[in-house]
């Protein structure tokens, strides 16, 4: 059970979480290399329009759009926060210009680390709950009996799912300050 666990879900968080920073530390050092780093300036630019088409998840969630399949949303979702929060890292650098970027580049980070712990935990307790109930049921438990049984694990299981409260908060939070850092880009920059 433990080495399911691991091999399931702690090793995937793991590889994606290590993969995002040796992809960033490796892409930074490239564009310093190659003197690309005006290439990174401009892939904050891409890497923000990602997160934003991601989150066309959440509205097909909650059937505001309703074409198309929660599961693919969700992977596509998924997908174009890690490779957005990825422009957006090579975007800042290695470089401490300014407080504000920095703010919201941690902020990203904290939403996406968030996200995954969310997803990783959610999938580890629907699992666990699902096999409590097949195990009762094998045992030749009623129907009743085995509700009864996973009760308090089907609770927690229901707050587990209550886990977008905490995430989407940071993800406002982070929203803010991108925002904040985009105008003053704008700003700075003479366009406003």
């Amino acid at each position: 059970m433990t080495s399911a666990l691991w091999y399931r879900h702690i090793l995937p968080f793991t590889l994606l979480l290590g993969l995002l920073a040796v992809a960033t530390l490796a892409g930074d050092w490239l564009l310093h290399r190659f003197d690309l780093v005006w290439v990174g300036r401009y892939l904050g630019i891409p890497g923000t329009l990602l997160i934003i088409g991601s989150l066309f998840y959440s509205l097909r969630k909650r059937k505001i759009i309703t074409s198309g399949n929660v599961k693919s949303w969700l992977s596509m979702h998924e997908v174009g926060t890690w490779l957005g929060s990825l422009m957006v890292l090579l975007h800042a650098g290695i470089h401490f210009n300014a407080i504000l970027p920095w703010l919201a580049t941690v902020a990203m980070g904290v939403n996406v680390i968030s996200g995954m712990v969310g997803k990783l935990l959610l999938a580890r307790s629907r699992e666990h709950v699902l096999g409590q109930r097949d195990h009762y049921q094998l045992r030749g438990l009623s129907k009743d009996e085995v509700e009864r049984a996973v009760f308090w694990d089907a609770v927690t299981l229901d707050a587990m799912t209550k886990w977008r409260k905490i995430h989407i908060p940071i993800f406002i939070v982070f929203a803010v300050l991108a925002l904040g850092h985009i105008i003053s880009i704008f700003l700075f920059w003479g366009w406003i």
